[in-house]
């Protein structure tokens, strides 16, 4: 029966419900680093990574790259602007409380340390029980392909096997945003055309933004979501893999 007849309110019609917006897991707001000799190395810089997106930072030696990543992690002063990390300001907070896991070139592992207890480092002093320990270490283990090398000292390790152990203990305190200086860039060419797509993997599977640096197009290319080419300390275009693979 038609309900304005009977008297009865029409149904209202169901609003469209949009998608909810994506959270920015890292926002960088006009960022300037300058260094006490006066030199500018980053030049009001932008970006925004998505939370559980992967960005390569692409450019050569000397374009300002590392120096960006620094300025994120906490290494390097911000002059002006600003960095978010989940939402919170964390532009003059010290490296140690911004919530971000690093990784270096050479992996910088702890050798008196097992792999197990380097990828622990990050979870002991924090209350946490050691069952609770053990198992987060044995689920990292798992994720970078390394089950069963927990006991092995870390000087036994291949280049390789090193830097997967980096990333574990750098993924172990589930940090807002992952920051990789360059991982494989000490490793020879087939380890690092092989690490890349495990790096990839990796690091989708956390779900943790990230931030890539790389001078190679093709690791960059296999890595990232989204590429931003830096240049003399701008941010000279950002694009998808696909959209930037086309200019190269």
């Amino acid at each position: 029966m038609d309900s304005e007849r009977d008297g009865t309110p029409p149904t209202p019609a169901k609003e469209e419900q949009s998608a909810p917006p994506v959270s920015s897991g890292l926002e960088l707001h006009d960022v300037v680093v300058t260094y006490p000799d006066g030199f500018e190395a980053i030049h009001g810089v932008s970006l925004s990574v998505d939370d559980g997106e992967i960005l390569a930072l692409l450019g050569a030696s000397g374009s300002g790259k590392s120096s960006l990543l620094r300025a994120i992690a906490g290494l390097e002063r911000v002059t002006s602007g600003r960095v978010l990390m989940a939402g919170r300001d964390v532009t003059r907070l010290p490296a140690h409380l911004r919530g971000c896991g690093m990784v270096f070139q050479d992996g910088q592992l702890f050798p008196h340390r097992n792999v197990r207890r380097n990828i622990a480092y990050g979870l002991e002093g924090r209350r946490l029980s050691r069952r609770y320990i053990n198992a987060e270490v044995d689920r990292l283990l798992e994720l970078v392909g390394l089950a069963g090398y927990g006991e092995r000292a870390v000087t036994t390790l291949s280049g390789g096997q090193a830097q997967r152990v980096a990333l574990a203990r750098s993924l172990a305190p589930r940090p807002a945003v992952m920051l990789l200086d360059e991982p494989l860039s000490a490793l020879d060419r087939a380890l690092r055309e092989e690490l890349s797509g495990e790096l990839r993997r990796i690091l989708a599977a956390s779900g943790t933004c990230a931030v890539y640096v790389t001078h190679d197009y093709e690791e960059a290319f296999t890595v990232a979501d989204r590429v931003a080419l830096i240049d003399d300390g701008r941010i000279t275009r950002v694009g998808t893999v696909a959209d930037i693979r086309r200019e190269f």
